[in-house]
């Protein structure tokens, strides 16, 4: 556990450009979709749970990237 800890509470830079292309990428998906979906939705407390679960998608995902 505690390396765990260590690991999830530290900084971690891009190893090299293909993290940071990876990093890019999730990013422009998730633009994308939140993009749709404010054409799709109308404005609503639904839409903007939707957005905000998007928003800790992209922050996950690129968690997920960082960290591994």
């Amino acid at each position: 556990m505690k390396q765990a800890i260590e690991n999830n509470f530290k900084y971690h830079p891009p190893k090299n450009q293909e993290v940071v292309s990876k990093h890019e990428g999730v990013r422009n998906e998730c633009r994308h979709l939140a993009n749709t979906l404010d054409t799709l939705l109308p404005d609503s407390r639904e839409k903007s749970l939707a957005m905000t679960k998007l928003e800790e998608v992209m922050m996950w995902a690129n968690a997920s990237i960082a960290r591994n």
